[in-house]
């Protein structure tokens, strides 16, 4: 059985617990360096750093010319706020525009204003990398949809809004890693090539070089086998509770989905986790639930700006639901009282829900409001809709298996897991039910040599992101999408 640690040490640093320090000759980093180089969020906070002589780097936010003074606005990416640079008249801004990337030396003072923190009075600015800020998309008193921003993947991280997504994106991976670690979880890299197609969808990327593509070569494989872009890890990861209790992936997966709506991605990010010497869906579960909230408050406790930017020009009203998230227990419905619900709505429904279909996303979200917004795990699925190797519960006649769907508000679908059939007969029975005797033998032989009853589950990382920021479209919390008929840069 799963017991959470309770302890994540790694998650309890500081806010801004910035390591002010250069790279000596052991690779380490033990101290200031060469005008004392400092973040434009360690100037902000650093309260030791004032009055000392610094230098920072970083990008032209804003430029505000007076009579004998120019004040600059920088930024380097590393907090939402930026630092006000104060510039006599005796130095050279010549060229210096909004967009233009700069290195100022100067002295780190207490600003006298109540909105900012600190300013560096300059001594010196150079003029790094110009910017024609009349050709640049984004305009500097301009707000910017994220329809809008996304038309530019390649200049998108200059904006607020970007920028703040990739530091949360950057934080929530740091939690996450930091979850799985200190609950004592090894970290497996799966491959990013494989011959499995773990969903059995269908819906794969299939690799071949691109010469044998070009001449149209046939009958011969890079591999000797037909190889594709994984679409989940899992099975690796199955392979690995041989041998250790606990572990986990977080990688990108692939799949060739011919679709452009909001929901869908060709590439995306899957945390995945697999427990041996567990019989039970509470398990799966209490990693879920417990995974979601420890990320999400290290997320809002870290960036709590960035966020609140989101709650406050794209999603007003989320900070209130992502607290109701936090604060009460995640709700448990059976597939069957699942449907149940969904008969007995007044709501209208594009596909109607009967027993034996899968749930849909108009139903996923229906549920969701059922339970008050609370995310709520749905478990005990049909047996004929869930992938070969969920576990049967042999439960007829309904006959289900023990697999869990993790629905969350906004989204539907975040989590999706299952046990796994460790049970050698009925795993046999299952692969000739779906013709795949031959390609899975290996998988069986995994239940010949000291198998233990397990199981896991996969969070969408994208989708998470969406969840917790109110995001309604996937392509604006990924750096780089791809999806049908886009591949930009």
């Amino acid at each position: 059985m799963w017991r959470s640690s309770g302890r994540l040490p790694a998650l309890l640093l500081p806010r801004c617990c910035f390591a002010l320090r250069r790279k000596g000759g052991d690779g380490l980093f033990t101290g200031r360096s060469n005008g004392s180089r400092l973040k434009v969020a360690e100037a902000l906070l650093d309260t030791t750093a004032k009055g000392q002589e610094i230098r920072v780097q970083g990008w032209v936010r804003a430029v505000r010319a007076q009579k004998e003074i120019t004040f600059l606005n920088i930024n380097d990416g590393s907090s939402l706020q930026n630092l006000q640079i104060v510039a006599q008249p005796d130095l050279d801004i010549r060229g210096i525009t909004f967009g233009s990337a700069v290195e100022i030396w100067g002295k780190l003072v207490q600003s006298p204003h109540k909105k900012q923190r600190a300013e560096l009075l300059a001594d010196k600015i150079r003029l790094v990398g110009a910017c024609n800020p009349v050709n640049l998309p984004f305009k500097i008193k301009e707000r910017h949809s994220l329809e809008y921003v996304r038309q530019f993947p390649h200049l998108r991280c200059k904006t607020n809004i970007f920028s703040s997504l990739l530091r949360i994106r950057s934080e929530a991976s740091t939690a996450i890693h930091s979850f799985f670690k200190s609950n004592g979880f090894v970290h497996i890299h799966t491959p990013i090539i494989t011959s499995n197609d773990c969903e059995g969808a269908g819906e794969l990327f299939q690799i071949e070089p691109a010469s044998k593509i070009a001449e149209k070569r046939d009958n011969t494989h890079f591999f000797d086998v037909p190889s594709f872009l994984t679409v989940s890890g899992q099975l690796h990861l199955e392979v690995m509770t041989g041998a250790f209790t606990q572990v986990y992936a977080f990688g990108p997966t692939f799949r060739a989905e011919n679709s452009q709506t909001r929901r869908h991605l060709a590439e995306f990010y899957m945390v995945e986790a697999e427990l041996a010497f567990t019989e039970s869906l509470k398990d799966i579960m209490e990693v879920m639930e417990t995974l979601f909230k420890i990320t999400t408050s290290h997320i809002l406790s870290n960036c709590p700006d960035d966020v609140e930017l989101f709650h406050n020009t794209v999603a007003p009203g989320q900070k209130e639901r992502m607290e109701q998230m936090l604060k009460n227990s995640f709700q448990v419905l059976s597939y069957t009282e699942a449907i149940d619900i969904l008969q007995q709505s007044t709501e209208t429904f594009k596909f109607e829900p009967k027993w034996g279909c899968d749930l849909q996303t108009e139903h996923e979200n229906c549920l969701v409001r059922h339970c008050g917004n609370i995310p709520v795990f749905v478990v005990n699925y049909p047996y004929d809709i869930k992938p070969f190797y969920a576990r049967d519960n042999q439960d007829h006649p309904q006959h289900t298996v023990a697999a869990v769907d993790l629905l969350v508000p906004g989204v539907g679908e975040l989590c999706g897991g299952s046990l796994r059939e460790e049970r050698l007969d009925l795993l046999k029975s299952r692969l000739e039910e779906h013709g795949l005797k031959d390609t899975y033998h290996w998988y069986e032989e995994l239940r010949q040599f000291g198998s233990v009853p397990h199981g896991g589950f996969g969070l969408g990382f994208e989708r998470y992101l969406q969840c917790i920021l109110g995001v309604e479209n996937i392509k604006d919390v990924i750096p780089f999408p791809r999806f049908s008929h886009s591949c930009l840069l």
